[in-house]
């Protein structure tokens, strides 16, 4: 339903929260037809792009980076429980990084709420950018510090999503892992 242009931002805002939220509903009336699978949830991170914006859906804690003049910029907020506590000072962003909760999702799309509560906002992009749509399972295990590293470096998308999954794989793969990376370019 969203593979398609949209005439403004707006439009795909709207777009991207009905759809999120279809699928609440399917998640629920899934759990009601088989009682076995309550609980289940799942992380949406989302992005359409109208001109020159990009329009982010988002709940959960995986997450969207955007990498832009050498630097590397979470565009996303983890909704966890630990992140909370990092919001409100009670603890460091490296602290939170091994804290034995840091998996614990305080907004979730799940079996429970049909209205969830997303963030959605807009984005400008440029040329040449690069966007990295990943799940926990990379951010667990690599660092923002060589994530940044490996966009960088690495010429083609593919090599830099190959990379990091193999840095992950290499470091335990504790839970499991996708990785996504798009670039920005000029149409023609």
């Amino acid at each position: 339903d969203l593979d398609h242009p949209f005439t403004t931002p707006t439009e795909a805002e709207v777009a991207l929260q009905q759809a999120i939220s279809a699928t609440a509903t399917v998640l629920i009336d899934t759990v009601s037809e088989r009682p076995e699978l309550a609980g289940m949830g799942t992380t949406v991170s989302a992005l359409v792009m109208v001109d020159d914006y990009a329009v982010i859906a988002h709940i959960g804690d995986s997450r969207i980076y955007l990498y832009r003049d050498d630097a590397l910029t979470q565009i996303t907020t983890d909704h966890t429980f630990v992140q909370r506590l990092v919001d409100s000072g009670r603890i460091t962003p490296e602290e939170a990084r091994y804290h034995p909760r840091r998996s614990v999702l305080m907004r979730v799309l799940g079996d429970v709420d049909a209205s969830p509560e997303l963030d959605v906002f807009e984005v400008p992009v440029a040329p040449g950018e690069r966007w990295l749509f990943c799940s926990d399972g990379l951010t667990d295990v690599v660092s923002p510090e060589k994530i940044h590293e490996v966009l960088r470096d690495s010429e083609a998308l593919n090599q830099a999503v190959d990379t990091l999954v193999d840095l992950t794989l290499k470091g335990g793969a504790p839970d499991n892992v996708t990785v996504v990376a798009l670039e920005w370019e000029t149409p023609d």
